[in-house]
């Protein structure tokens, strides 16, 4: 089962769980100054749980290109992983 993810307020980012092709989980972060500069959430954090919520099939997503490209857990996204594709607003 896959553990929830929450706002860890000491480190200022969103803690969460990526589900595996192997059906295992990999951990990953992404701080609230990402979330903001990439999806324009609240500077302080507040909202960012809900906005982890709102866009997690691209932060994942961002999370899975990082393992298949040798990360190892925890994966920590920066603005750059979470960029739009090509072709993609």
């Amino acid at each position: 089962m896959q553990p929830p993810a929450f706002f860890h307020d000491p480190s200022g980012a969103v803690r969460f769980w990526v589900s595996t092709e192997d059906g295992g989980f990999v951990g990953a972060s992404i701080s609230k100054t990402t979330l903001h500069f990439r999806f324009k959430a609240d500077p302080s954090g507040a909202d960012a749980l809900a906005t982890y919520t709102i866009y997690r099939e691209e932060i994942d997503a961002a999370v899975r290109r990082r393992i298949a490209s040798g990360s190892l857990e925890p994966v920590m996204l920066r603005k750059s992983h979470v960029t739009s594709a090509p072709g993609k607003s």
